[in-house]
């Protein structure tokens, strides 16, 4: 089966985020299945790392 994964479900997978479902997580593992990223994905990558870089900052910095 092909799943196009958002640029959200996506990061939640790689940085292990408990938003994402098991149920979802267990799809994008399956060798069985074809996991697509649409272009539009890869291009918010950047913006959307950062902002992630920005919470984990403020994280560590109010402990």
């Amino acid at each position: 089966m092909k799943f196009l994964l958002d640029t959200q479900a996506f990061l939640w997978f790689v940085l292990n985020d408990p938003a994402l479902s098991q149920v979802a997580c267990d799809l994008i593992v399956d060798p069985l299945n074809d996991i697509l990223l649409s272009p539009a994905t890869i291009g918010k990558l950047p913006s959307k790392l950062v902002l992630v870089s920005i919470k984990f900052l403020e994280i560590l910095k109010h402990g």
